[in-house]
């Protein structure tokens, strides 16, 4: 690059919404640099499919398609050096991949399509003219593993492990379900982050032209995790019976991870400090002092370590929903427990508001090196975040296959193919043949109403 282009794109470097790690970006020794991401955009990177999801359909031939849609389409790059690049646009696949393969982003992230080209804002601030504005973005879901730390012991930060993840395998449960469910969307993309947690793409026509304050709608009705951070119960489930939706939620996904996974994994139980930590989500001080003499007074009894946990939990249990405990806040409170530690927790921000970035599926995170692969949510148990290939190991499987047959696709001989196969099979080709209908729909419609005009 020169000095000319690194002084104007640092003259872009503001963010909406590109997160708060979105200027920590740097080569890491985990197999992660600059030489090696240009290898993976030259050879196995689907900038093609990328390019077919976000124009919904528009890069065809149909008299209906909207040719300057994905020219509207907002991309961010942020290159070695920590230089953030934003307004980023692209009239066509090769422009896309072209860029890409040029200017290596060491991240790219996806924005919103804007009313016009967001490579020329500047030109229509000058006219006067404040048609500058989103018009169009997925709705969007950012969940974070470091959101746990309070619930989980095993790790803390950006860490994450085999007895934590379930955290994000519960969100991932609760939040497809209750999105095609509660809300008739279908076409539904979730992504690995590559580091610490999960991002969902909700793609449907419906989703993508929702208003922010549609978006805050969903967004809240999603929301059970709730308070500041001196506010120790933050969760309140009110009302005499819970909403349909959380009582599904609890029976079918929450219950049994907690039960059968967390409390025992995290050991929530096994000290006196994490004893204490639930028992502050008791109203009653004088049942949660009860629970504590009986766990202490036990400490030395015959329940060995490792069923400590459920021993205890089963006690709270009993004493809490027992036909003596007739205040509805305590009979619930069981359930409220449960949801403070496995409820999806999301950054409400993001879901809110269409102008906030997202980073794209397939990136590579700098700082793992691990793949941004998409996750199948009827089999979001079985993914295991370890196992997500990395950049050095794609490129060693390339060097490795070198002696096969060649592929049509480089990526097919290495273990991202299943990746990719899954996105155009399971995502890709379903959201095409979708919007293909609604685009024939629409045109149809409006060329029976012109006909309807001009009969007499």
């Amino acid at each position: 690059m020169t000095k000319e282009e690194v002084l104007v794109e640092r003259d872009d470097m503001q963010i909406d919404g590109g997160g708060p790690d979105s200027r920590q970006v740097r080569a890491d020794p985990a197999g992660f640099s600059a030489d090696y991401l240009k290898i993976y955009y030259g050879k196995l990177f689907p900038c093609a499919d990328i390019y077919k999801w976000l124009s919904y359909g528009n890069d065809g031939k149909h008299p209906a398609c909207d040719h300057s849609y994905i020219g509207r389409r907002e991309f961010s790059f942020t290159l070695e050096h920590d230089i953030y690049v934003r307004f980023q646009s692209f009239n066509n696949a090769n422009e896309m991949e072209n860029a890409i393969k040029e200017k290596c982003p060491f991240k790219i992230d996806i924005g919103p399509v804007y009313s016009v080209d967001p490579a020329k804002r500047h030109a229509y601030a000058q006219a006067g003219n404040n048609v500058f504005t989103p018009v169009e973005r997925e709705l969007i879901f950012d969940i974070d593993m470091s959101d746990y730390d309070d619930v989980r012991y095993c790790c803390s930060g950006a860490d994450v492990c085999l007895d934590c993840w379930p955290l994000m395998t519960i969100a991932i449960k609760v939040m497809d379900r209750a999105l095609r469910d509660d809300f008739g969307f279908n076409h539904i993309l979730w992504a690995y982050s590559g580091r610490r947690g999960v991002h969902c793409w909700v793609c449907d026509g419906r989703a993508r032209r929702l208003s922010n304050e549609q978006r805050s709608s969903i967004a809240d009705y999603l929301r059970v995790y709730k308070g500041g951070e001196n506010n120790s119960k933050k969760v309140n489930l009110t009302g005499p019976v819970l909403h349909p939706f959380l009582a599904r939620t609890y029976t079918d996904v929450l219950r049994g991870f907690f039960e059968e996974k967390l409390l025992c994994s995290q050991k929530l139980l096994a000290s006196e400090e994490r004893c204490q930590k639930i028992l502050e989500l008791i109203p009653d001080e004088s049942i949660a002092a009860e629970l504590l003499d009986r766990w202490q007074g036990n400490r030395r009894s015959s329940i060995s370590k490792e069923d400590v946990n459920i021993a205890r939990w089963e006690q709270l249990k009993h004493i809490l929903q027992s036909g003596k405990q007739k205040a509805q806040g305590l009979r619930r409170c069981v359930e409220e427990i449960v949801f403070s530690y496995t409820y999806p927790r999301l950054d409400m921000e993001v879901s809110k508001h269409m102008n906030h970035l997202l980073k794209a599926p397939f990136c590579v995170h700098p700082k793992t090196g691990r793949v941004c692969v998409p996750i199948d949510p009827d089999n979001c148990g079985d993914f295991d975040p370890t196992t997500v290939p990395t950049l050095s190991e794609l490129l060693e499987e390339l060097n490795m296959s070198r002696t096969r047959a060649e592929p049509e696709n480089e990526w097919e001989r290495t273990s991202l193919g299943k990746s990719i196969r899954f996105f155009r099979s399971s995502f890709l080709h379903p959201l095409l043949k979708s919007c293909k209908e609604e685009m024939e729909s629409s045109y149809n419609a409006k060329l029976q109403q012109s006909r309807n005009s001009l009969s007499w």
